[in-house]
C-alpha cells in the first residue's frame, strides 16, 4: 500500500516521459474527439443531396425526360441548383464555425517530464497526468493522484449538484468540472472510451436547442407528405381517364406533383440559419447549437452575472481598513493568496496587492467555493485564518454592519479578513473575529449599459443575479443607469418554486445568490411561462447556463461555463448581444415569409390536383409553365427574402400563423386561375395551349401580388424586387425565344389579361409601398413624441 502511494506521488510529480507519450501516440491512444462541433463535408453533401423531396423531384424528373420534353424537365435544374447552394452555404458555415471553435477549444495542463505544459485536449495520451482547478472542465476520465481540496460538481453527468469531494485514488468522470481547489489525476480513458465522449458527441450537434422554426417546417413536411402520395395517385388517374394520350397525361401528373413539393423550403430554412451564424461569428459570437440563434430572439427575461458581464472581472484592492491594529493582517492576505493554488479573480487581486510572508506556511487549507463564499487556511503558531463575505464569516456583524453598508453601495465589493479561532474544521464559521476589511473595485463594462437599454425597449425583463453584497449589485446598476434593479438579498427569499417565481417577477436584481439558487431562479422563470436566457463567465454560473433556454458564455470565462453555453462571446463583450437577438428575429421573420411563399404554391397545387380529378377535366398547365412562376413568385424572391435584414419582434405559433395566410391564398389564386382557364377553354373556344397561357397569366400575376403582400413592409429595396420578378416574368411573354421555351401561345385576350394583371400587381405594389410609409412616419412621429 505504502509502496503505491509513493508510485502515485512520483507519477503526480513527474507524468510521463516524452518516449511514453510518443509510444502511446503510436498505438492510438489519443484522446481524439468522436465528432467535433460541426458535421463533416460528407455528411453535409449527403445531408442535402439526398433527402426525400430530392428523390421524389429526381423521380419526377426523368420520367418527364421519358415521356415528354426536356423543356419540362427544367424544374430538375432548379432542385440540383438548391442543393448545390445548400451545401456551398453549409461548408462556409462548417469553415466559420470549426475556426471559431479552435479559438474557443479549451487547453489543458499536462504534467510531462516534471514539468506542467499548456496544450489542447487532443493531445492527452492514455495515462498522462493532468492539473485541474476551480472552472476547469475534466477532459478524459481519470483517477486522483494528489489533491489540493479539490471539489468537482458531476450534475451534467449525473444531475446531482451537490460538490463531490475527491480524495487520492477516487475516479473523476469526464464532463464534470472543480467547483473548487486542485488535484492531479492520471488519465484512465481517453477519446471513444471516456464516458462523457458520447454525451459531447451528442451537446455539440446544431439541434440540442429547441427550434421552434425547425419544428414546424419539419411537421408542415410531414404533413405535405402524407397528402401528396394519395393525391398524387388520385391525379394521375383523374388525368388518365380524360382524353389524354398517356404520355400528355404522365406529364401533366408531374405538373401538378411538382407543384405540391415545397422543394426549396428546407433549403431556404437552413441557409438562413447557416447565414445567421456566419453573421454573428464576425461579430465574434461562437454558435454551438445553431438554433440558439432563434432561441435567443424569443427570450423574454435575461438573466445576467454582474462580476464579469457587467463589469470586466478584474479586481484590484484599493483599500485596507484594519480592525485589529495589532494583528499581521497584510501578511495574512499575502499567505491566504499563495495558499491558493489556482487564485479566483478576487484572491489573484489580493495576490498583486499583498506579497506573500517567507515565515507563514499553510497547512490545512479550504479552497473558495461560491456556495460557500470564503476560503480559508491554517497556518500553525501564526493561527487559522478566514477570507470571504463579512455576513457570511461573522453571523453578527454588529459594529461592522455600518461600514460595510457604506462601501457596498459605492459599487466596490467588500471582503472580510478573520481570525477562526474555532480552525477551519466544517462548514460553519464560530469563533471568528473580525481582523480588516478588504475593499476591492471593478471596472464597469461601458457598453453594458447601451446593452441594457436596449433589451429594455425591447421589452426583454433583466435579472441580475450575483453573488455580491446586494447594495454592491444595486450601486454597479445605479451606474449604468438602471435605477429599477435594486438588488435584495437572495437569503431571505423563499424557497418555494411558486414563491421564488413571485419575488423574480417583483424584483430584478438580487445579491448573495448561491449557484444553486441560481438554477432554481431560471426553474421559477420558466415555471411562469418564461423563456430564459442566462449569461455567465464564473464555474458558479454553470448550473444556471445549462438549464436556462439560452446559455451564454463569456469568451474569458471558465472551461465549464463554455462548454455548457450554446452561445460563446468571445471577446466577452456583452454588447454584442442586441446584433444577436436581432439576428435571430432577422431568421424568424424571414423564414416566415419564405414559409408562406411556398405553402402558398403548394395550397394551390393541392387544389388544383382536386379539383381537375373530381371534374374529370385536363391539367391546365405543363410542368414548365409552374417552373416559370414558382421561380419567379417564389424562388427567387424567397432567397432573398430569406437573408433579407429585419427585426421584428418573435411570436410563438410559427406553423398557424403561416397556413392562416397560405391556405386562403392558394385557395384564391386556385380558383382564380381555374375560372379563367376554363371560361377561355370553353366560353371562347381557344386551344389548350392558349388556355395553359391564359392561366398561367393569371396565376403568375396573382403570385407576384402575393409576394408584394408577404414581402411587406416595402422598403426601397423590396419593391425593387417585386418589380424585377414583374419584369422577368413579363420578358417570358414578350421575348419570342422565351415564349417558344415556355409554350406561350399569346391572343388579344391573353395580351389583356397579362396587362390587366401586372397593372393590378403595380398598383398594390404601390399601394402597400405608401401605406408602409405612412405607418413608419406615424410611428417615428410617436416615439419623438
Amino acid at each position: 500500500m505504502t509502496s503505491s502511494v509513493t508510485d502515485d506521488a512520483e507519477l503526480a510529480a513527474t507524468g510521463l516521459s516524452e518516449s511514453a507519450v510518443a509510444e502511446r501516440r503510436a498505438r492510438g491512444q489519443v484522446n481524439v474527439a468522436v465528432e467535433g462541433p460541426s458535421r463533416t463535408t460528407s455528411r453535409i453533401v449527403r445531408t442535402n443531396l439526398f433527402t426525400w423531396f430530392n428523390g421524389l423531384m429526381s423521380t419526377l424528373f426523368v420520367i418527364v425526360l421519358v415521356f415528354g420534353s426536356p423543356a419540362d424537365a427544367l424544374f430538375g435544374i432548379v432542385v440540383a441548383v438548391n442543393a448545390l447552394i445548400g451545401i456551398v452555404q453549409e461548408l462556409r458555415a462548417k469553415r466559420t464555425l470549426d475556426r471559431l471553435a479552435l479559438v474557443s477549444a479549451p487547453r489543458v495542463r499536462i504534467v510531462r517530464s516534471g514539468k506542467v505544459v499548456e496544450a489542447a485536449t487532443g493531445d492527452v495520451v492514455l495515462g498522462d497526468v493532468l492539473e485541474v482547478g476551480m472552472g476547469d472542465q475534466i477532459v478524459v476520465d481519470g483517477d486522483v493522484l494528489a489533491t489540493d481540496g479539490v471539489e468537482v460538481d458531476e450534475s451534467l453527468l449525473t444531475g446531482e449538484s451537490d460538490p463531490v469531494p475527491k480524495r487520492a485514488g477516487d475516479g473523476l468522470m469526464s464532463g464534470a468540472f472543480v467547483l473548487s481547489g486542485s488535484c492531479r489525476f492520471r488519465a484512465t480513458a481517453v477519446g471513444a472510451d471516456a464516458y462523457a465522449n458520447t454525451l459531447a458527441g451528442q451537446a455539440r450537434q446544431f439541434t440540442l436547442v429547441r427550434s421552434e422554426l425547425r419544428d414546424g417546417i419539419q411537421n408542415l413536411v410531414r404533413l405535405i407528405t402524407w397528402f401528396l402520395i394519395p393525391t398524387a395517385l388520385l391525379l394521375l388517374w383523374g388525368q388518365l381517364r380524360t382524353d389524354h394520350e398517356f404520355n400528355d397525361a404522365v406529364v401533366a401528373s408531374v405538373a401538378g406533383i411538382v407543384g405540391m413539393v415545397p422543394e426549396g423550403l428546407v433549403l431556404l430554412t437552413s441557409i438562413a440559419f447557416t447565414v445567421g451564424m456566419i453573421r454573428l461569428g464576425r461579430r465574434g459570437v461562437l454558435v454551438q447549437e445553431l438554433p440558439a440563434v432563434e432561441g435567443l430572439a424569443r427570450v423574454d427575461t435575461l438573466c445576467v452575472d454582474k462580476t464579469g458581464t457587467l463589469t470586466r472581472g478584474h479586481l484590484q484592492v484599493t483599500e485596507l481598513e484594519l480592525l485589529d491594529p495589532d494583528a499581521p493582517a497584510t501578511a495574512a492576505l499575502g499567505a491566504l493568496a499563495a495558499a491558493e493554488a489556482r487564485p479566483n479573480a478576487t484572491l489573484a487581486a489580493v495576490a498583486a496587492a499583498y506579497p506573500r510572508p517567507h515565515d507563514w506556511t499553510a497547512g490545512e487549507r479550504v479552497p473558495f467555493s461560491s456556495a460557500r463564499k470564503w476560503s480559508g487556511a491554517d497556518f500553525g503558531d501564526e493561527g487559522a485564518r478566514r477570507l470571504g463575505a463579512p455576513e457570511v464569516l461573522v453571523d453578527e456583524v454588529g459594529g461592522l454592519a455600518g461600514r460595510v453598508a457604506s462601501i457596498a453601495p459605492t459599487g466596490k465589493r467588500v471582503l472580510l479578513l478573520a481570525r477562526a479561532g474555532g480552525g477551519l474544521a466544517g462548514e460553519s464559521t464560530p469563533a471568528c473575529r473580525p481582523v480588516a476589511l478588504v475593499v476591492l473595485a471593478d471596472e464597469i463594462r461601458p457598453e453594458a449599459g447601451p446593452a441594457l437599454d436596449y433589451f429594455a425597449r425591447q421589452g426583454v425583463a433583466i435579472k441580475v443575479i450575483s453573488g455580491d453584497n446586494p447594495d454592491t449589485v444595486s450601486a454597479v446598476a445605479r451606474e449604468l443607469g438602471h435605477t429599477e434593479l435594486e438588488a435584495v438579498d437572495a437569503r431571505t427569499l423563499p424557497g418555494d418554486t411558486d414563491g421564488l417565481a413571485a419575488a423574480l417577477e417583483e424584483h430584478n436584481a438580487f445579491g448573495r445568490v448561491t449557484p444553486e439558487q441560481k438554477r432554481e431562479m431560471v426553474h421559477a422563470l420558466q415555471s411562469r411561462g418564461h423563456v430564459v436566457a442566462m449569461t455567465g463567465d464564473g464555474v458558479n454560473d454553470v448550473l444556471a447556463l445549462k438549464d436556462a433556454d439560452i446559455g451564454i458564455a463569456m469568451g474569458n470565462g471558465s472551461q465549464a461555463t463554455k462548454g455548457v453555453a450554446q452561445l460563446v462571446l468571445l471577446d466577452a463583450d456583452f454588447s454584442t448581444l442586441p446584433p444577436a437577438v436581432g439576428e435571430g428575429r432577422r431568421v424568424i421573420a424571414n423564414i416566415g415569409r419564405t414559409a408562406r411563399l411556398f405553402l402558398t404554391k403548394t395550397s394551390y397545387a393541392f387544389v388544383f390536383a382536386i379539383a381537375v380529378t373530381a371534374l374529370g377535366l385536363a391539367y391546365p398547365f405543363l410542368p414548365r409553365h409552374l417552373t416559370l412562376i414558382g421561380q419567379v413568385t417564389i424562388g427567387i424572391p424567397g432567397f432573398f427574402l430569406a437573408l433579407a435584414p429585419d427585426a421584428p419582434r418573435a411570436r410563438t405559433g410559427f406553423v398557424p400563423r403561416v397556413l392562416r395566410f397560405a391556405v386562403p391564398a392558394g385557395l384564391v389564386l386556385a380558383a382564380a386561375t381555374l375560372v379563367v382557364y376554363y371560361g377561355v377553354l370553353d366560353v371562347f373556344g381557344f386551344s389548350g395551349d392558349e388556355a395553359r397561357t391564359a392561366a398561367a397569366v393569371v396565376l403568375g400575376c396573382g403570385g407576384l401580388i402575393v409576394l408584394t403582400l408577404i414581402a411587406r413592409p416595402l422598403t426601397g429595396m423590396r419593391q425593387l424586387l417585386v418589380w424585377v420578378m414583374s419584369g422577368l416574368f413579363l420578358l417570358a411573354f414578350v421575348v419570342p425565344v422565351a415564349a417558344g421555351f415556355y409554350a406561350l401561345e399569346m391572343r388579344p385576350l391573353t395580351w389583356s389579361l397579362l396587362a390587366a394583371g401586372l397593372a393590378t400587381e403595380l398598383g398594390v405594389a404601390l399601394l402597400v409601398y405608401f401605406w408602409d410609409a405612412i405607418v413608419r412616419w406615424r410611428r417615428a412621429r410617436a416615439s419623438t413624441t
